[in-house]
């Protein structure tokens, strides 16, 4: 079974339209990789946890802060890697210069010994819908379009 990840787009209304709430990797892979490499705050989930309770978890650990709102369920999504995604929206707003992500740790530099931390999201920002499109993953370009059908 491919695994499974739940997360949460937060996004704002402005006059010049609706703005996405986006999270960039952190660690060395990413330091250097802009367009094509945002995401939403997500995260794995295991068979007997509840998705939507991984989603909320998955935001609070990656931005440090908990969403409260009306979720809706955008829908489950195929990643290219094989991975399941389910992604909840709410419409919220917060400072993105406040995020404040838990560390993971890993071998650095690579074949080393030697380990090293680095905070699971770097930075965040706000983003319209076209300039989203341009910084998501590929495989998050769909939830762009399901969230503004669902805003009308």
């Amino acid at each position: 079974m491919p695994d499974r990840s739940a997360g949460v787009l937060l996004f704002r209304r402005r006059d010049a339209g609706v703005e996405l709430f986006l999270v960039h990797p952190g660690g060395p892979f990413w330091a250097k990789k802009d367009d094509g490499a945002w995401s939403i705050p997500k995260g794995l989930y295991e068979d007997d946890e509840d998705p939507f309770a991984a989603a909320q978890r998955e935001f609070a650990e990656e931005v440090g802060t908990r969403i409260d709102g009306e979720f809706t369920l955008l829908g489950e999504f195929k990643l290219p890697s094989g991975k399941r995604l389910t992604v909840w929206a709410v419409e919220g707003d917060l400072d993105a210069a406040t995020v404040s992500s838990n560390l993971f740790e890993m071998e650095w530099p690579p074949h080393s010994g030697k380990t090293a931390q680095f905070p699971e999201v770097d930075r965040a920002g706000w983003f319209s819908s076209e300039d989203a499109l341009r910084k998501l993953t590929k495989g998050q370009l769909p939830l762009v379009e399901v969230l503004l059908d669902k805003l009308g």
